[in-house]
């Protein structure tokens, strides 16, 4: 009984794990690797359901997001995103993010919409200048135009591409006095009239002469007649060259009102044909003034006889 006693005890405690990382973890796993399908499949939707100019403008907004925060431009909370029915703070608005400017408070306006009209008139000066530099190296290639090149100038101006037939002191257009175009000056309009309707800007048409009064003709006849008379006779060569003549918009005679060189009235430059290739602004100017004097735009060359001679 002693011995028994004083025997030993051994208590066995076996530990039963989880299995290390064999347990939960895989779950956490595939859920992210489901997160992560959801969001590719997302971004799969939004780049087949957005335009060009969205995806630009969200590559845009990814490169610079601050510059898009401080200065406005197109965005996700643009009125025009995927987002039917707004954006901006309240998806309720349709107007879309909008930028305070500078006046009283509360009148604030889409700062998408000035962008994209920056962005057209930009569009529409290149395309101007391009046209102008065609029209350039066109009248150097000519024959018929490089011998008169001095006599053509090209310039841009507020209201677009202007080319300019001046006389110089022993070749004039017309006849003195007269609205009767020298053979030269009809092959020169007949040249710009068939490079003209190869754009789809509206054109308008102007005549000038030199301050000297008018040596015939009396009180009944003056400069501003002939200016007049002579735009119209360039408007028919332009015509008969193969330019469409609905895309005049305007034909008017200046007489010396505008002259080119203001130092000297009397200068055989200030005697010339302005045709200017207008941009859209212009082109909308000049379709009020239609308006304001019942001239249709879709005018004939018969209206605008009319109206000239009215």
């Amino acid at each position: 009984m002693a011995e028994e006693l004083h025997r030993p005890i051994i208590v066995k405690k076996i530990k039963k794990g989880g299995g290390g990382h064999h347990g939960g973890a895989w779950k956490i796993a595939y859920a992210d690797f489901v997160t992560a399908m959801m969001a590719f499949f997302l971004l799969m939707w939004l780049l087949g359901s957005t335009s060009k100019a969205q995806k630009e403008g969200i590559s845009d907004y990814f490169k610079t997001p601050l510059k898009v925060a401080l200065m406005g431009g197109t965005s996700v909370g643009a009125s025009d995103t995927l987002i039917k029915g707004g954006g901006g703070k309240d998806l309720t608005k349709k107007q879309g993010q909008v930028k305070p400017v500078d006046g009283p408070p509360g009148k604030q306006k889409a700062v998408d919409i000035k962008d994209a009209k920056a962005a057209l008139e930009k569009a529409e000066a290149e395309k101007l200048v391009e046209l102008k530099n065609k029209l350039e190296k066109t009248i150097e290639d000519s024959p018929t135009l490089s011998k008169f090149k001095k006599q053509l100038i090209l310039d841009i101006t507020t209201e677009g591409l202007r080319i300019q037939i001046v006389d110089e002191q022993n070749r004039p257009m017309f006849e003195s006095s007269k609205a009767e175009m020298q053979p030269y000056a009809k092959q020169i309009l007949k040249e710009i009239g068939q490079m003209l309707n190869g754009v789809t800007n509206k054109v308008s048409l102007s005549g000038h002469t030199d301050a000297a009064s008018y040596s015939s003709g009396g009180k009944a006849y003056s400069n501003w007649e002939l200016s007049a008379d002579r735009a119209n006779a360039s408007r028919r060569e332009l015509v008969a060259g193969g330019m469409d003549e609905t895309k005049l918009l305007r034909v008017v005679g200046l007489a010396s009102a505008s002259l080119f060189d203001k130092d000297d009235p009397l200068n055989p430059i200030n005697r010339r044909i302005s045709i200017i290739v207008m941009n859209k602004k212009a082109e909308e100017d000049a379709m009020k003034d239609s308006a304001a004097v019942n001239l249709p735009s879709d005018a004939t060359s018969e209206t605008i006889d009319q109206t000239l001679a009215q």
